[in-house]
């Protein structure tokens, strides 16, 4: 039987040799005369650091417990020992364990996976129908960060004339999380018996997830004070814990783009004012990417008409259960779990097929 070590000889998957070589460097410009004068500088670059430790050490951590195990192989050989095999399989399964999220780590290898993720939904065309779904995809989405250990943050909600959402915008902290919600980024169609219609007919409810990256503080977005044109409103919707009516609302308009974000959750203007820039640096430099890079694909998908033919996945609740994600082909017919959040095997196949894309 090959050693389990031996498994452990596939780093170039991994570009793990780079990763150190590049840690090396990093390391190295640390000690160089003048680095501690730029602060911004010395952030980035230890950032950089820290990131590539994550990979080197989650590798030796890994390589470790395979020579763990070819110990507890060799041993177990010599004789019927009930406990050392039982922490050979133990072993074993901690390094399958590892090595599943080295591969997954390698799928959110992107520039900004490891961010926090700014997610915005938006109802289709449909009035009272639309906006109850997008209700139903907001309270998901809550539950998924719930599960994964995200904080979320409620930028801006404004409720239904009737029932459901016209939008929310949501801030989901936690590492990886734009890595992982930008899979979602499209149109979520549903159907279902609708509870709005007295006739009990079936209808179909269209909503568009938008998801960006936060952008931390060491990335350059530059914004001109002269350039928005800032508004103060009073918060307006249903009342309870998602808005707060006061006139501490905040709308600021970015004159050379058009680009406008509002924020109104927050008590305090202040910090009105300061989410409300957060997420007006996050669109300008999503802007500016794609501008540079020429890539429009990833945005244009999710800027589709909000309708039939466009949608990343379906939700049928009548005449039977089916999730389906139609880039994917995956599906569960425990629809009840999705709901709650439970979108772990939708994402984790969507990485697999376009992580890197």
């Amino acid at each position: 039987m090959m050693p389990v070590a031996n498994w452990m000889n596939c780093g170039g998957i991994f570009d793990l040799d780079q990763k150190e070589k590049e840690l090396a460097e990093l390391e190295q410009q640390t000690t160089a005369d003048g680095f501690w004068d730029d602060k911004k500088a010395v952030k980035a670059i230890y950032a950089e650091i820290n990131k590539r430790k994550d990979w080197v050490e989650a590798w030796n951590d890994a390589r470790a417990l395979a020579v763990d195990a070819d110990v507890l192989l060799e041993l177990d050989a010599e004789g019927a020992d009930p406990e050392i095999e039982q922490d050979f399989r133990q072993t074993v399964e901690a390094l399958e364990k590892a090595v599943a999220d080295l591969e997954f780590k390698r799928m959110l290898g992107g520039e900004h996976d490891k961010n926090n993720a700014i997610l915005t939904i938006h109802p289709g065309a449909g009035g009272t129908e639309s906006q109850d779904w997008a209700e139903m995809l907001m309270r998901m989405y809550l539950r998924y960060a719930e599960r994964k250990g995200f904080k979320t943050t409620i930028m801006d909600y404004q409720s239904g004339d009737e029932a459901g959402i016209k939008s929310v915008t949501i801030e989901v902290q936690g590492s990886y999380a734009y890595g992982y919600l930008r899979a979602e980024a499209g149109v979520h169609r549903l159907v279902r018996i609708s509870p709005f219609d007295s006739n009990k007919r079936r209808h179909t409810s269209f909503a568009s997830v938008f998801v960006l990256p936060e952008i931390d503080e060491n990335v350059d977005v530059e914004i001109n004070p002269a350039d928005l044109r800032i508004d103060t409103y009073r918060a307006s919707g249903a009342g309870g814990q998602h808005v707060n009516k006061t006139d501490s609302a905040i709308r600021i308009t970015h004159i050379p783009t058009g680009i406008v974000v509002q924020c109104q959750n927050e008590r305090s203007q202040h910090q009105n004012k300061a989410n409300a820039m957060k997420i007006l640096a996050a669109k300008l430099y999503q802007k500016e990417l794609e501008e540079k890079r020429a890539k429009l694909k990833e945005m244009e998908n999710t800027k589709k008409e909000i309708a039939w033919g466009s949608q990343i996945r379906s939700y049928v609740f009548h005449p039977y259960n089916m999730v389906k994600d139609h880039r994917t082909n995956e599906e569960t017919s425990n629809t009840q779990a999705v709901m709650d959040g439970d979108i772990d095997a939708f994402i984790k196949s969507y990485l697999v097929n376009f992580g890197n894309s």
